[in-house]
């Protein structure tokens, strides 16, 4: 007869017995308080210390920097949060946030929090149809938006629910010269200088006047605190609701984790400088950036743009950070700099590196962890688990190809890809379901999206990841796709993800990008296409490719269709967009 931990694998959470000796099994209870204390505590403790730097580097001047002190970022959110209950802002309402990584960005969040209100921040760089579904999804009145983007908001503001418009500059918290610059030569060239409409308010004079005035709104912890939009990469964008349990709840889990608190690293928690490239708006940026920068009494070098790698590179040559939160993309994107290849940059001032959103490729964790002395803990979160779920160990092994282990108080199960609910054994794929406390409560006005995302199973409520995954005998986690990007060919289930871990250890190959496509010749059936940029000066052809992945995978597993493109398209944190390959196929 067979045993139910036979049967079942999971519940017996084998991975507790591989963690470091510095995290528990269990951290219940965790304590109960809205996100925004994270804040006035760190201000009580240290309000002179600085929590973010606004930098710009001048043509011979050099690199400028202007900080914001915590203190300084406590009185501009009390003064937000005054000024949008004044304003009307009910608690449980929803304010959007339209703002690349700047002081205005964390003056909004904890100022919104302060109020009672709901985040909804979105990407900035969206279209207008995009960024107007997500507003007006969100039912928001209110919209603290960069001038860059205040023309595009004001344009499709009639067919939302937009009241006011409070408009931040990037250049607010420059420092004093490049502020003067920016405004003589790039503020009216770039469009960032608009005419605010009467009903709307510059950033600035909101804070001005309402200085010094606080707000007394109670915010529990089951109270929602942030709309995380999903990315959309598979359809429209959902608004996942995450309550201050789940976000307090892991940026503690992170915090005991990662040993900022236990004394691991040879830089204290509040000298933790974090390069501040992940966007805020994302997940990853809101919670492993934000939120355990403040709690941790750190500082964040603010990096508006992440695609702008000359700008990165200088920031981690000028500041030397030691924390650095990243994508594959980005991380690739340093390895293969220029002034990093020649050894002009130096990567050694790390000595905490975490990657997610996607999958890291073996060749660039190598090339990082080779020029950093300091290893890439690669983990795994999404908008419905804001914001992570599994890392690799900090000390413990840490291996190539797994997202690590579950973190303490998560329920993990791999279940079957027929039923969704027969647990599968160890080494079996299957999909990837989650049961923790950081779960979204579900997506705003989608109950029939959220059935199927949150199931009971055996009395407890799991999120289903729409990932495939294994486990292995010591509780490590792999992920294997997506269960939407798998390919059926010949027969057999093949997994994008894996072949273009195989194609970016070519040596010639910088990016690249996978996926099924209808099959040309065979109606009704799919081939496999890979789409790839070049390192700069090399060269590769399709031949070279194709055999390459013949000594590495199953003969049906190999693309025979290779296109050479100079960039792949992504969403803003890095991932590659499966289906806009597909599009530009299916129109060529």
């Amino acid at each position: 007869m067979t045993t139910q931990s036979a049967q079942n694998p999971y519940d017996a959470r084998p991975w507790t017995k591989h963690y470091d000796k510095h995290v528990p099994a269990s951290m219940l209870p965790y304590p109960e308080h809205a996100l925004q204390d994270f804040l006035t505590r760190t201000v009580q403790k240290q309000p002179n210390d600085v929590a973010l730097i606004t930098t710009a580097k001048l043509p011979l001047v050099g690199r400028l920097s202007a900080g914001v002190t915590y203190r300084e970022l406590d009185n501009a959110s009390n003064a937000l949060a005054a000024a949008l209950v004044d304003m009307g802002l009910k608690k449980g309402e929803t304010v959007a946030v339209v703002l690349p990584n700047c002081t205005a960005f964390a003056i909004a969040y904890y100022g919104i929090l302060k109020a009672g209100g709901i985040v909804a921040a979105t990407n900035p760089t969206y279209p207008p149809t995009k960024m107007e579904y997500q507003i007006n999804d969100c039912d928001a009145r209110f919209v603290v938006c960069l001038s860059l983007f205040y023309t595009m908001i004001k344009g499709f503001q009639h067919k939302t629910k937009i009241e006011k418009v409070i408009v931040a500059n990037i250049k607010d918290y420059l420092p004093p010269l490049a502020k003067l610059l920016f405004t003589v030569a790039k503020e009216k060239k770039d469009g960032h200088a608009v005419t605010i409409q009467t009903g709307d308010m510059a950033f600035l004079d909101v804070l001005k006047q309402y200085a010094g005035k606080k707000v007394d709104v109670t915010v529990t912890a089951d109270d929602i605190a942030v709309f995380q939009y999903t990315g959309g990469t598979t359809g429209v964008s959902k608004g996942a609701m995450s309550t201050h349990r789940a976000l307090v709840t892991n940026t503690y889990q992170i915090q005991k984790w990662t040993g900022m608190s236990e004394g691991i690293f040879p830089v204290r928690m509040n000298e933790m400088t974090f390069l501040g490239a992940i966007p805020m708006f994302h997940a990853y940026g809101l919670v492993a950036l934000l939120t355990q920068s403040v709690s941790a009494g750190g500082t964040i070098i603010l990096i508006p743009n992440p695609r702008d790698v000359d700008e990165v590179v200088d920031v981690i040559d000028h500041y030397k950070p030691n924390v650095f939160l990243g994508v594959p993309a980005l991380y690739n994107a340093v390895n293969n700099h220029k002034r990093v290849q020649e050894g002009q940059v130096s990567l050694k001032s790390f000595v905490f590196n975490s990657s997610g959103s996607a999958p890291l490729p073996p060749e660039t964790k190598r090339s990082f962890e080779a020029k950093s002395n300091s290893q890439i803990a690669e983990g795994f979160g999404m908008s419905e688990i804001l914001v992570a779920c599994h890392s690799n160990p900090i000390i413990g092994a840490n291996k190539l190809n797994s997202v690590g282990m579950p973190f303490p108080d998560v329920d993990v199960r791999i279940v079957s890809l027929d039923d969704g609910v027969t647990p599968m054994q160890i080494g079996e794929p299957g999909e990837l379901i989650v049961h923790c406390i950081n779960m979204m409560t579900g997506y705003y006005k989608l109950p029939t999206e959220t059935a199927n995302t949150l199931r009971v199973v055996d009395g407890k409520i799991w999120l289903y990841t729409g990932d495939i995954a294994y486990m292995d005998e010591e509780g490590y986690f792999y992920l294997i796709d997506r269960k939407k990007d798998m390919a059926l060919i010949g027969g057999f289930n093949v997994y994008p993800a894996n072949i273009e871990k195989v194609i970016k250890d070519h040596p010639s190959v910088l990016e690249v990008g996978v996926a099924a496509i209808p099959h040309p010749e065979k109606v009704g059936q799919e081939a496999l296409k890979a789409w790839i940029v070049l390192k700069p000066d090399m060269t590769a052809t399709e031949e070279e490719i194709i055999k390459h992945c013949e000594k590495y995978l199953a003969m049906y597993e190999v693309p025979r269709r290779i296109s050479f493109i100079a960039e792949l398209p992504k969403t803003a944190v890095g991932k590659t967009l499966r289906r806009e390959l597909i599009r530009l196929e299916m129109e060529q």
